[in-house]
């Protein structure tokens, strides 16, 4: 039986309890002058909620928030668990979709709060602690609710702030920055709903600012003390400013300074567009300091911010507010971590939406506080793409904006952000496809209008973005039956073939064959864009017909097939092919013995026809390769050369098939017949000269760095482990077990050594083959009188700034190697600014 018809309200928020003392639920009217039995009627209601209720609130708890995630259903549990569970629920519910006013909802649940603290205080402490760091999109209503249960429990106010402080205190320390800041607003916002007094902040804001003035600590540093202050200044500034001018304004004096002397060599890397037209590619503490700036010229008036307190300003005004505990930022430590810097992205402005509200200029704070809450949505809900897409369309104010183009521009703004972007890349292809769905009528049409603003600025876009602006389109178009008007970018057509819009509209068409089949994609786009359509992706065998016989191992491919299909031993198959002449007979040493080009070309054609032939190839090639002809392919590679002859084989057999010859290269790299500097040597070889640009050779380099990385990272977590179980072991002064352990953590210790070896070789020969390709251009540039920035020489040095990025972690372990073997100051000054700008990243 329901024994309240009205607690769907309660989990909606409308009201702790009946307060209608209604005779469902037999409970007595809750009232101000009762505060005490709100918390028993809540209770009593939990202990037999109707489903509908239970629906509405299971599940719902910041553990599953902060992972995004979808809640799983959970055991049945004690009372006070259960207790406990609901009341997160309602805390973290609260501001959602409601028949009720938020003002009322807030203030029925500081109710709710109020009268439980005695028992549940804790748990309340860490809930609303949880939510301030993980939920910011919902800042001012929890530090609204904070508010009121100060005002009516001061103690409990007291006891918050100084748990803020500790999380803090924390928080940096253990190099959660993007929360930290988070945290730093809450506390400031909390000025608004009279819990903190302002001096208090004025002085963390001041605490802040100093560590500008320590010595020899990273920039990065002192940039994230300053964004946290000025980050903070739209929620709080007015109030600042009107009980503390002075101080104030000696403090934006002490920021102003700090950012005319702060260096900005890392911009340039980080910049999406590389021409400052129509939107200028600005650094983000310079964006917002230019946006505090027209603020304060504003008077500190903003007009976006949701500021639920202020309905309760006759209850706070007369809260006793407490000041924030002595703040002294943690010391720099080695092992820090600092936020990269990034460029801010702008596509649109107030021109781009013609009809309805106008968009706020890029100056505009409420432009920073627009994109601050559309980031914190992604953030919150970025694993689950219709939640978040749904809670993107929900934004509050958004008759105010035009939100279309406000979400569409900040997600293109995360899916471009250099070095990474914040999620996986698929992330915001779901999310967009799921927009799309929920606004039909509206959003495609500002998704097209901006697919064609960067097809038109392709000239000048960063390669790396181009990249994942082609894998965004070809994935998108597959959703929608590759609808697009192609005859609208018909001039890709008369362009050189090198030029940034024809080759994006042909590596779009190739990743597009990819994900459907190559007739497909003949038949959706029009004849006239036939050059640019990929070839039909078919296996080349030169041995195929008997007009062949005339090549070199021709005889000897036709036998080792038949001796494949009859199941060969690898000693045989060896012996066939001892008989096959070696091209390299001019010398008879061992070197040319060990490497018979002819010798591969024979058996890996021919292995790789007999596969191509199969169901699956790729099955059928991991097969072959994987038990049975793994020693053959392993012997005939053994030397240097053989290792870069069967890539040229592999690419030659399949040179019109680019994703085959990346799935290829990726087996015979785990299987071990080549290794990663060979693939290094090979994509920068003459032979891969007329590839060099082409988007599928730059995945297959930064696949084989990836692994490389990821072997070295599994050594060392092997060591480490081996590590913690020796000293496990020394207390239980097992001394046999010791020396076995020892043992190996010597032999783990010189695994380690050796692969890092491997490791800072591969970036060796990968940096000096850039360089000396560099250089030479330059030099036939200079020599010549011809001007430098070609479309190859525009693609190959952003190819270096993109293996900087991409691997920048990595790549700081060797940047003193790099900088006395590679990057020394006589290098042409065109290539030692990349590496300039990439130290300063860091710095």
């Amino acid at each position: 039986m329901v024994r309240c018809a009205n607690w769907a309200r309660a989990a909606r928020l409308l009201a702790p309890v009946c307060l209608k003392g209604c005779s469902t639920c037999r409970e007595p009217r809750a009232t101000q002058q009762n505060k005490s039995q709100r918390g028993t009627a809540l209770r009593a209601i939990f202990r037999s909620p109707p489903k509908r209720v239970c629906e509405l609130t299971a599940g719902v708890h910041l553990s599953f928030v902060f992972a995004g995630g979808q809640p799983h259903k959970r055991r049945r549990t004690s009372e006070p668990v259960e207790i406990e569970d609901r009341l997160e629920s309602l805390i973290c519910r609260v501001g959602e979709k409601s028949t009720s006013s938020l003002e009322s909802n807030l203030e029925g649940l500081a109710g709710v709060l109020e009268a439980d603290l005695p028992n549940y205080k804790n748990k309340i402490l860490r809930i609303l602690c949880s939510v301030a760091r993980v939920l910011p999109e919902k800042l001012t209503i929890y530090t609204t609710l904070v508010g009121l249960l100060n005002a009516r429990n001061y103690n409990f106010g007291g006891e918050f702030v100084e748990a803020m402080i500790r999380q803090l205190k924390e928080t940096l320390k253990s190099n959660f920055f993007s929360e930290a800041v988070y945290l730093v607003r809450f506390l400031c916002d909390l000025v608004n709903c009279h819990v903190i007094a302002a001096p208090s902040v004025v002085a963390l804001f001041e605490n802040f600012v100093c560590v500008t003035q320590e010595d020899d600590v990273p920039q990065v540093r002192c940039d994230w003390y300053v964004y946290a202050v000025l980050s903070s200044l739209p929620w709080v500034g007015k109030e600042l400013y009107e009980k503390k001018d002075v101080e104030m304004d000696r403090l934006l004096s002490q920021i102003d300074g700090y950012l005319k002397r702060r260096q900005k060599t890392h911009v340039a890397m980080l910049q999406i567009w590389s021409a400052e037209k129509p939107h200028p590619q600005e650094e983000y503490l310079d964006c917002l300091w230019a946006q505090i700036q027209k603020l304060k010229k504003d008077r500190w008036q903003e007009r976006h911010i949701l500021r639920p307190y202020v309905a309760f300003d006759s209850v706070l005004c007369e809260a006793l507010q407490h000041n924030l505990p002595p703040f002294t930022p943690p010391p720099h430590s080695d092992s820090a971590v600092y936020p990269m810097p990034h460029v801010i992205f702008r596509m649109f402005d107030y021109t781009d939406a013609p009809e309805g509200p106008v968009m706020p200029g890029s100056h505009s704070v409420e432009r920073f506080v627009i994109e601050e809450n559309l980031h914190c949505i992604i953030r919150t809900h970025w694993k689950e793409r219709k939640t978040c897409a749904a809670q993107l369309l929900s934004y509050p104010g958004k008759s105010k904006i035009p939100l279309n183009y406000h979400i569409v521009e900040v997600i293109f703004g995360e899916l471009f952000q250099l070095p990474c972007p914040p999620h996986v890349e698929v992330m915001y292809t779901t999310l967009l496809i799921e927009l799309c769905k929920l606004q039909p009528g509206s959003l495609p049409q500002v998704l097209a209008q901006a697919t064609e603003m960067m097809y038109m600025r392709l000239d000048t876009m960063n390669i790396t973005c181009v990249d994942r602006l082609v894998n965004w389109f070809s994935h998108h178009l597959s959703n929608f039956q590759f609808r697009w008007s192609w005859d609208d970018w018909a001039d890709c057509l008369t362009a050189d073939p090198e030029k940034p819009k024809a080759k994006f509209v042909r590596e779009v068409l190739e990743k597009c064959m990819r994900l459907s089949y190559h007739q497909r994609i003949v038949d959706i786009v029009p004849p006239s864009f036939a050059p640019l359509i990929p070839a039909n992706p078919l296996f080349i065998y030169k041995y195929e017909d008997e007009n062949s016989s005339t090549l070199p191992g021709y005889n000897a491919a036709i036998t080792v097939g038949n001796a494949i299909k009859n199941r060969a031993s690898n000693e045989e198959i060896l012996t066939l092919l001892k008989d096959v002449p070696n091209p390299n007979h001019e010398d008879d040493d061992d070197e040319g013995e060990s490497f018979n080009p002819l010798k591969i070309d024979v058996f890996l054609q021919t292995l790789l026809s007999l596969a191509a032939n199969g169901s699956s190839f790729y099955c059928a090639f991991v097969t072959l390769c994987g038990n049975p002809f793994h020693e053959v392919l392993k012997t005939l590679t053994e030397s240097d050369e053989g290792k870069l002859h069967i890539l040229r084989v592999v690419c030659d057999v399949w040179k019109n098939h680019p994703q085959m010859i990346s799935v290829l290269v990726d087996k015979m790299i785990r299987t071990q017949i080549v290794d990663c500097v060979a693939v290094a040597n090979w994509i920068f070889s003459q032979d891969m000269t007329h590839e060099f640009t082409r988007f599928y050779v730059w995945e297959i380099l930064h696949s084989t760095i990836r692994k490389m990385n990821k072997h070295v990272q599994k050594i060392q977590k092997e060591l480490e482990d081996s590590k913690e179980k020796l000293e496990k072991q020394h207390q239980k002064e097992d001394m046999e077990e010791d020396s076995q352990l020892e043992e190996q953590i010597e032999r783990l210790q010189e695994k380690v050594e050796s692969a890092q070896s491997e490791q800072k070789n591969l970036f060796l020969v990968i940096f000096q083959r850039f360089i000396m390709m560099l250089t030479e251009h330059l030099a036939r540039c200079e020599t010549g009188g011809t001007d430098l920035n070609t479309p190859w020489y525009k693609n190959c040095i952003e190819r270096l700034q993109q293996i900087f990025l991409m691997h920048h972690a990595t790549i700081q372990q060797y940047m003193g190697t790099l900088e006395n073997l590679l990057f020394t100051a006589e290098l042409d000054h065109h290539i030692l600014a990349v590496y300039q700008q990439f130290c300063s990243l860091q710095a």
